[in-house]
């Protein structure tokens, strides 16, 4: 088995649960925010639906220069375009994930900023921590954005106070 193998899997699998969580989205509210240091709710969506491509994209070099992937995060103007974003997003996760040797996920990543390196590990590794854990945790994010706007939250990984998908079994 490649080392890559379990995350086509992962991510196969947490994007059927993410997507549940993205078609709840109001493209009403899109613009609405939590706080006023926190992201929209567009910016936010758009980041969770674009992670796993902008994240496959950043590996795919042997470094990163930090300063040059910062800035305003985008947003989107439809529920229609966000889940267009989402699938492509994860299309092209799935086609890297599936081609990734084995020898290139050993291969060490840097994370700079101007000449200094801020981060370096396995390129797995930096899949592990920053392609799926930082996506579980905007994901958590937009659930929070979601409950504040009483949007009935979906299941993710049990039952939530609107959904229980063991209720019938």
């Amino acid at each position: 088995m490649r080392i890559a193998d379990p995350y086509v899997e992962e991510l196969t699998s947490e994007a059927s649960t993410t997507r549940r969580v993205l078609e709840r989205v109001p493209e009403a509210r899109l613009n609405w925010r939590p706080h006023e240091k926190s992201m929209s709710l567009g910016q936010l969506a758009l980041h969770v639906a674009t992670l796993p491509r902008q994240l496959t994209e950043f590996v795919t070099g042997d470094a990163l220069d930090f300063g040059a992937a910062a800035g305003v995060p985008p947003t989107v103007s439809s529920h229609q375009e966000l889940l267009a974003a989402f699938a492509s997003s994860t299309e092209q996760a799935q086609s890297y994930l599936a081609t990734l040797s084995d020898e290139r996920a050993r291969a060490t990543w840097r994370l700079m900023a101007g000449g200094r390196e801020l981060f370096a590990a396995p390129r797995a590794a930096v899949l592990r921590s920053f392609l799926f854990n930082h996506w579980y945790h905007h994901r958590g994010q937009l659930l929070v954005y979601l409950r504040l706007l009483n949007v009935p939250v979906p299941s993710v990984y049990g039952p939530t106070a609107d959904e229980n998908p063991f209720a019938d079994a």
